[in-house]
């Protein structure tokens, strides 16, 4: 007899196969890192199926498998070897193997040529992902299936992990997009991040396996994976246990099966692990710590003989908070609890209690915050809303008339707020991870078993606090596990958890060069600060007391109140807030529809209610509002896009077609390199600028999941232009760019400067096509004019040498021009804002970050705000090389980068300027010019605002950055209203 285990990141399988290979039994559960207690108790049962067992051959694979092999000296298989073996001998006609499973998958390429591509520490994608995601959207795991099957649109989700998936999903939960269609994104989502991610550019094709639990369960999952890859999958009988069955199969040692279970026992109490420092010592220490932070205090008392209150809700990324308010400022009636993705019905259900409940009392305005503002706000007809980073600074200053610095981590979001003179002075908030924020703590909790109250408590007195770093969720978990395996109880995984998160904070949002730098009067806020583990932990890290009011995590609510009272008395108009008998008639449906009006196709998510009024959301324009086009006189991008487009065009070549996939640095290069090609007697065709599918048509090539999505769409750019009979594609590697006053050198990065050759290793479709991808520079005219009839005559032997130098020359005019232009639109834009007195934005980016499928339109959501927006180039220029190159702190070798400082200097000394980077995921040369370009406008008392921009289009959290930038700058009354 021979037995495979399986132990996995989060489950456990076993395979009994007779001598023949048969299967006679197996069994696939959860182990919830209980290892050694799931082996002993598969141990009794199969000596009560097989009680003549004394002794078999036995094997363990898995992720999770090698320390249980090496303790109980078993042993072990290699995972990827053993699920090769069962299928050789299974499934012998199999091209691939994918593979998903609890934190893990992998793709196998067998044959000749075999290879195995395995996820690294990230558990995005693979079967923990999933749940997650069910979690979020508060349903069972075993319904997800179902409900993908009624899905009726699509909407673009990150995979990557968890984190950065609950940013994306939350917005839309919020503005009530479907759970079905969800889902049916999230399987997409899961299946883009296996084939982007694993397969690295290798195509897959021939006969292909589905294993794993979620590929196993999930037939929507396997259609998901088919649609993407353009095949149809099998998922075999016993598809659960391949990996097992591989072990069994590999099996080489006979094991007394009586000497299992002390094995097991030695094995468990032979680990240690990394631990720090107890956060409280004893009770009487944590007793002074709990007196001292109960001094900062709202008065609580009643709505029961109150005549007038004003209310604040806080629809957040995972809560809903409401404060009742009195017009003295106590606090009369509160609610805190999940909104379990639909923040409406809990407000509805409040509102309806309180009404019933108080009916003497009056609301004379209300205030709405948060990710579900402007849903809540048309829903119930709330009189304002304002930006949460506003609501969170009015609650901290009423508490704290001197705050400095508010600290607030809600359930996805953290925002650090730096105040001066009684204004905000500075804005930091996290990324698109929500890592360091509750829902990181909630999650284990939830996978630990416990509520969030109850997990936080029990860390009070951990003894030895696991030392876990400061990592994300997906990452996290399994040092998680790992931590138990070793030993480590609850209390301890509880406490290290908290001090992960106040790392996570400190070192990755705040990064302060000192304790001075924080300030001396803090507020932290925000419900994971009613942690007293994280408060305590906060405090330990900076050797700091700071104040935690009694309603930390209402403030956003609370602030919302002050401001709505602040407002009314301003303005007292009788509130628009639905009463009890409109709340009696109150109906709310939602459906999905996509926007026709442009080429953008937006996934409108229509919320109707029962007063016939109509909330839409994702759309990044008015148009499907006003049913009019957005007025673009104010913004430089488009005005960019428009020049591109309007280029003039050879109708008649001489010479034919070649193609340029527009992508990267052809958004400031196409001048050049079509006006050379058009000299020279060809037609240029270059790939759509605003096809939303170009990502999708190239994605199965892309041999990097890091490497930034402008470089990813050039794969799809590449595909259109094959797929439309262009066998002629120019597109140059080029180490350095035009020479600009103001640099020491010109480089490219070397994603810009040497994609070329990536996409020529990975696109086997271009060597059938002539893709011209020599290496070109365009600082010495000759050298060019030599490289370019190198390049060239080899397909086309009748051009010459002097055909090209007038060509050259042509170019840089084309390209001069289009400079010139371009100049002169950034002035005429500037000219007119100044004289509407509208404040500037200049959006720095690369010149890439035009491109609507990267920046996702922010340029138009800035402009519908009411501010003109110009891009970096059109103001870099206005600062002389000597006055720049003097202020830096780093070296200026880099063209783009340049730009990037030049026009954060200028902004610096022009007060009606504010600057937003566009950040790409990914792009590490950023992580120097964000650093240099916050220091040169911080130094000179300006607001630094970055917003990271991927493939992922939902544009809340870039939002509420850009109305925090507003309203911290005095820009306007923007609230919303």
């Amino acid at each position: 007899m021979q037995i495979g285990l399986d132990i996995g990141s989060t489950t456990i399988k076993i395979a009994v196969l007779d001598d023949a290979g048969t299967l006679l039994f197996s069994k696939y559960q959860r182990h919830y890192s209980q290892i050694a207690a799931k082996i002993l108790e598969l141990h009794k049962e199969l000596m009560l199926k097989f009680p003549t067992l004394r002794k078999a051959r036995l094997a363990i694979s898995g992720s999770a498998g090698i320390g249980i092999a090496e303790s109980c000296g078993l042993q072990f298989v290699q995972e990827v070897f053993a699920e090769k073996i069962c299928t050789e001998k299974l499934n012998p006609q199999t091209d691939a193997v994918i593979e998903l499973g609890g934190e893990d998958a992998k793709i196998l390429f067998l044959g000749r040529h075999f290879d195995a591509r395995m996820n690294d520490s990230c558990a995005g994608g693979t079967g923990a992902f999933i749940d997650q995601m069910a979690s979020l959207l508060n349903v069972e795991t075993t319904e997800m299936n179902a409900l993908a099957q009624k899905a009726t649109t699509s909407y673009t989700i990150a995979s990557r992990c968890g984190v950065f998936a609950k940013s994306d999903i939350q917005p839309l939960l919020n503005q009530g997009a479907a759970k079905s269609d969800l889902v049916a994104s999230i399987f997409h989502a899961v299946a883009s991040q296996a084939v982007t991610g694993l397969a690295k550019g290798r195509s897959i094709e021939g006969r292909v396996l589905y294993l794993g639990g979620p590929l196993t369960f999930m037939s929507c999952l396997r259609d998901s994976f088919d649609k993407i890859l353009q095949i149809k999958g099998v998922c075999p009988k016993n598809s659960l246990y391949y990996v097992a069955m591989g072990a069994a199969f590999c099996a080489e040692h006979d094991v007394e099966f009586a000497d299992l279970p002390a094995k097991l026992e030695t094995a468990s109490k032979a680990h240690c692990f990394e631990h720090m420092p107890p956060l409280f010592q004893n009770q009487a220490e944590y007793d002074a710590f709990h007196k001292r932070h109960s001094q900062n205090a709202v008065t609580i008392s009643t709505p029961e003989n109150a005549g007038e209150a004003f209310i604040g809700i806080d629809s957040g990324s995972t809560t809903i908070k409401i404060a009742i308010m009195s017009p003295t400022g106590e606090l009369l009636d509160s609610f805190y609890q999940s909104n379990k993705g639909n923040p409406v019905v809990a407000v509805r259900d409040y509102l309806t209690t309180f009404y019933e409940k108080y009916p003497q009392c009056h609301i004379l305005a209300g205030a709405v915050t948060g990710y579900g503002e402007d849903l809540i706000r048309h829903a119930f007809g709330i009189d304002y809303g304002i930006v949460e980073t506003m609501a969170h600074f009015y609650a901290a200053q009423h508490l704290e008339p001197d705050v400095d610095f508010i600290l607030d981590i809600g359930g996805q979001d953290m925002k650090c707020l730096k105040i001066h003179n009684g204004a905000i002075d500075n804005i930091f908030l996290n990324e698109a991870c929500s890592s360091g924020c509750g829902s990181f703590l909630q999650t284990f909790a939830e996978i630990l078993g416990y509520t969030a109250e109850k997990f936080a408590k029990i860390g009070l007195f951990a003894d030895m606090p696991v030392d876990l770093g400061s990592r994300c969720t997906v990452f996290m978990n399994s040092s998680v596990k790992q931590a138990q395996k070793d030993g480590a109880s609850v209390a301890n995984i509880s406490a290290g958890l908290s001090i992960s998160i106040v790392k996570n904070a400190l070192y990755k949002v705040i990064r302060p060069g000192s304790k001075a730098a924080i300030g001396k009067h803090i507020v932290v806020q925000g419900g994971t600060f009613l942690n007293d583990c994280v408060l305590r932990a906060f405090e330990q890290e900076m050797g700091l007391e700071v104040v935690r009011p009694n309603i930390a995590g209402l403030m956003g609510a609370y602030g919302a109140a002050l401001y709505a009272q602040r407002r009314y008395h301003n303005n007292q108009r009788p509130s628009s807030i639905l009463k009890l008998a409109d709340l009696a008639s109150f109906q709310h449906t939602v459906k999905g529809v996509t926007c026709g009006l442009c080429n953008n196709h937006c996934h409108l998510t229509v919320n109707s209610f029962a007063s016939g009024k109509k909330f839409i959301s994702g759309n990044r324009c008015e148009r499907p509002i006003t049913h009019m086009a957005p007025k673009d006189d104010l913004n430089l991008y488009r005005q960019k896009l428009e020049l591109l487009k309007n280029l003039p065009a050879n109708e008649q070549p001489t010479r034919g077609v070649v193609g340029i996939p527009m992508g990267l640095n052809m958004y400031e290069l196409l001048p050049f390199w079509q006006g050379l090609l058009q000299h020279l007697g060809f037609k240029v065709v270059t790939s759509p600028i605003e096809d939303k599918n170009i990502y999708r048509m190239g994605q199965n090539t892309i041999p990097s999941d890091t490497v930034c999505y402008p470089a990813k769409l050039m794969h799809g750019h590449i595909k259109w232009l094959l797929d439309h009979g262009v066998d002629h594609i120019f597109y140059p590697c080029m180490t350095y760019n035009i020479c600009e006053q103001g640099t020491e050198n010109c480089y490219n990065c070397p994603v810009v400067a040497y994609y070329p050759e990536v996409l020529h290793a990975n696109m086997r479709e271009l060597s059938k096509a002539d893709f011209f991808f020599d290496y070109l520079g365009l600082l010495h005219k000759k050298v060019l004019v030599q490289k370019l009839y190198e390049m060239l005559h080899k397909a086309y032997s009748d051009i010459t040498k002097e055909q090209i130098k007038k060509a050259v020359d042509a170019a840089f005019a084309a390209y001069d021009a289009f400079e010139a232009q371009v100049k002169e639109r950034g002035q005429q834009i500037i000219t007119l804002a100044r004289q509407q007195h509208r404040p500037i934005i200049v959006m720095a980016g690369r010149p890439y970050h035009i491109d609507p499928k990267v920046n996702h339109s922010i340029d138009r959501l800035i402009t519908t705000m009411g501010a003109a927006l110009v891009s970096e180039d059109a103001v870099s220029s206005h600062v002389t090389s000597k006055d720049l190159n003097t202020d830096l702190h780093v070296l200026n070798q880099w063209t783009y980068h340049s730009r990037l400082y030049a026009a954060a200097k200028y902004v610096a000394e022009n007060p009606d300027m504010h600057l937003i980077q566009l950040v790409s995921f990914g792009c590490g040369c950023d992580a120097i010019t964000a650093d240099e370009c916050r220091r040169i406008l911080e130094e000179n008392g300006r607001i630094y605002t970055q917003i990271k921009i991927d493939d992922i289009d939902n544009l809340g959290a870039a939002k509420i950055r850009i109305r925090s930038l507003f309203s911290a700058a005095g820009l306007f009354e923007l609230d919303n209203n």
